[in-house]
């Protein structure tokens, strides 16, 4: 009896001072983080494998919504984006998948396109999350770059020949298509135009404006008190011992000539202090029609093509100036610049000659290697100051190459040389779309 009794005592003993039952339960508690920790590592891998689909299908709807977004309405916008989103978007596991889209003109064209969904999970159910939300979004963003261009183009008499004239008219009203084309907002591009031959015409209405010297044109029109001879001048008269009244300044045809060395190769501002910096008018018999300033008024800028006419002689030296001028500095008002953008200048210098003359070297039909050397000078401190120099020769007469022309072009590729006029079309067209990239590029 008392060994039966004993044997219970022996078991309660024993138990209660047993530990591998302990040890099991502590492994099972124990193991349930280590478990969740390996669920959850293969919950976020499924989950990173969905959000990877996901950001493919909102970068390829972004892309393919943005060739639109810039002609379509808001709904229009979001039912496309929808669309294209669930056909590149196809993993069943992603719970109530949505996106959304939106286009914006601050900074440059972009279109945003969001989306989110939910995966249910596999193992971190068992420690309270059922499922994982997943979200990405996509942006596309072009024409951040704005352009300013400056057509700086020969309107002298040899453009009359083999068909340039008409030609020219042609390739740069396609230009202006291609770079209205380009804007997706006013002041996206703007383009100045400067037709120039010995000198360039800044309109007559500017005759009272104090950036423009009448030292030169005062001195060659006027009157003698001792005689009425048309070729008078200031000199001849005072030489005669008669006095001399320049004719009123209104009567001036808006041209004016080179500045004063070395102004005429800057684009320094005029100042009414310093005389070497103004503008000298002249009366140039072949005076072309005024510039253009600066303007993304589309209508007016291909009126001013369709004005052009062909006369006088060759200098690209203020053609190029003024271009210079008019994307950089005063008489210009130059428009301000959004700091949110980026901002490309460019000339387009256009050319059927070789320069003949200016306000000190050369006589209108042979070329002047001193206009040259001046024009030398001018690119250098165009390209130094950031502008892309594109130059076209229009070589249908059997000139030579124009190595000045080639060396002012910011590049072997932005230099052209034509040997028709029909090419012009072709040229302008390369430069355009050259340019056109350039503003929509991402």
């Amino acid at each position: 009896m008392r060994a039966i009794i004993a044997h219970p005592r022996r078991l309660m003993r024993a138990f209660g001072s047993a530990d591998d039952g302990n040890i099991a339960v502590i492994f099972a508690l124990a193991s349930l983080p280590i478990i969740a920790l390996l669920g959850a590592s293969i919950d976020y891998s499924h989950a990173s494998s969905v959000r990877t689909n996901l950001q493919a299908a909102l970068d390829a709807t972004a892309l393919m919504v943005s060739k639109t977004a810039a002609t379509t309405s808001t709904t229009e916008l979001q039912t496309a984006a929808t669309s294209y989103f669930k056909a590149m978007f196809n993993r069943p596991e992603a719970q109530n998948a949505t996106v959304t889209a939106t286009y914006s003109t601050d900074g440059g064209s972009a279109v945003t396109v969001t989306g989110a969904t939910s995966m249910k999970t596999s193992f971190m159910g068992i420690v309270g999350f059922p499922k994982l939300n997943i979200s990405a979004s996509s942006t596309v963003k072009w024409g951040n770059s704005r352009l300013r261009v400056a057509l700086v183009l020969d309107v002298t008499g040899s453009m009359s020949s083999a068909g340039k004239m008409t030609a020219l008219k042609t390739a740069s009203k396609n230009l202006l298509t291609q770079l209205k084309s380009a804007a997706t907002i006013n002041g996206d591009v703007y383009v100045s135009i400067i037709p120039f031959a010995k000198d360039v015409n800044v309109d007559s209405s500017n005759y009272n404006q104090p950036w423009v010297s009448w030292t030169l044109w005062d001195a060659a029109n006027g009157t003698c008190s001792k005689r009425r001879d048309r070729n008078d001048t200031k000199s001849k008269c005072l030489v005669d011992g008669g006095k001399w009244t320049p004719d009123n300044h209104n009567t001036w045809n808006g041209c004016v000539t080179d500045r004063d060395q070395n102004y005429d190769t800057t684009n320094t501002p005029p100042a009414t202090g310093t005389a070497a910096t103004l503008f000298p008018a002249e009366e140039y018999s072949s005076c072309p029609v005024p510039l253009m300033a600066l303007s993304y008024n589309w209508t007016a800028l291909n009126s001013k093509i369709d004005a052009m006419q062909p006369n006088g002689g060759t200098n690209q030296v203020i053609g190029l100036q003024w271009g210079f001028q008019s994307l950089t500095s005063t008489p210009f008002t130059i428009p301000a610049k959004d700091p949110k953008y980026t901002y490309q200048q460019v000339i387009i210098l256009l050319s059927d000659g070789l320069n003949t003359q200016n306000r000190w070297y050369g006589n209108g039909s042979t070329h002047s290697t001193q206009v040259d050397a001046r024009q030398k000078i001018l690119c250098n401190n165009v390209k130094a100051a950031g502008i892309t120099l594109y130059t076209v020769q229009v070589n249908t007469d059997g000139d030579p190459t124009s190595d000045l022309l080639k060396q002012c072009a910011s590049g072997t590729d932005k230099f052209f040389l034509l040997t028709s006029a029909n090419q012009m079309v072709a040229t302008f067209n390369q430069i355009g779309t050259a340019l056109s990239n350039l503003r929509v590029a991402k």
